[in-house]
């Protein structure tokens, strides 16, 4: 038996995110079903994180078991010839036995992108959020670094079953900024992890400070510990982008 690191990208439009769910388009099912067909049994894959249905990936790392000897070459090229053409395969490699691209991840990166212009590309929209409302950027940018630390994140997550095991939502934030480039409006956040619809949030309280219905000091306030209330409404999913995984 041998283990696999598997690096892909997606575009997560027309799947109900990463993890795996009964009769529904998902990422993970997707490359388990074809695994299978390539190994002659199921196959098991599992994956650095979950992104939610609509998001994309650039670089998203994943890693399973086979007996099938083909060689990592080869099981790229018949990935991509099986697999839909929204998810490529970017690369294949030999891994040691115990790697899990989740429990070993040392960080990970995501992007959100907004289109700021009045009309938005038509082969664009499904890879950022139109918002070419009133939106005052400087307090947008200026919040952006609030996040970078070590911080409780309960205010930024949505409910998870994981929730029932008590896990911590304290997580490190190595890098939390935003720009204007042209008409459109990036946000960009690497950390050692993220909860459920964490980025989406972070990227929604931004939004809430460019409106003016929120300052950095009320973003500051919610990562406080034992903070009460919630950050604003999750930004669509389809304007976000995971751009990769970090390992020692």
């Amino acid at each position: 038996m041998r283990r696999l690191k598997i690096t892909l990208s997606y575009d997560g439009t027309d799947y109900c995110g990463w993890q795996v769910q009964p009769g529904l388009p998902t990422i993970q099912g997707t490359l388990e079903t074809v695994l299978g067909e390539i190994e002659g049994r199921p196959v098991d894959v599992a994956g650095s994180g979950r992104t939610d249905a609509g998001v994309h990936a650039l670089a998203q790392v994943a890693a399973c078991t086979l007996a099938n000897p083909i060689p990592a070459p080869n099981l790229k090229k018949a990935l991509n010839r099986l697999l839909p053409g929204d998810i490529r395969v970017l690369s294949v490699e030999e891994a040691a036995p115990d790697f899990h691209p989740r429990f070993q991840a040392r960080a990970k990166t995501y992007e959100y992108r907004l289109w700021r212009g009045e009309v938005c590309p038509p082969f664009e929209r499904r890879y950022l959020y139109h918002f070419p409302y009133p939106l005052n950027e400087e307090h947008f940018i200026a919040a952006a670094p609030v996040f970078a630390g070590e911080h409780d994140f309960s205010a930024f997550a949505a409910s998870d079953e994981r929730d029932a095991q008590g896990g911590s939502k304290v997580r490190t934030v190595f890098e939390s900024r935003a720009w204007r480039d042209g008409e459109r409006l990036f946000y960009r956040v690497r950390g050692s992890g993220f909860l459920k619809h964490m980025v989406r949030n972070l990227a929604g309280a931004l939004l809430e400070a460019g409106k003016g219905n929120r300052t950095a000091e009320d973003i500051r306030a919610l990562l406080e510990p034992g903070a009460a209330g919630k950050a604003a409404p999750a930004a669509p999913a389809r304007g976000l982008f995971l751009l990769g995984v970090e390992y020692d």
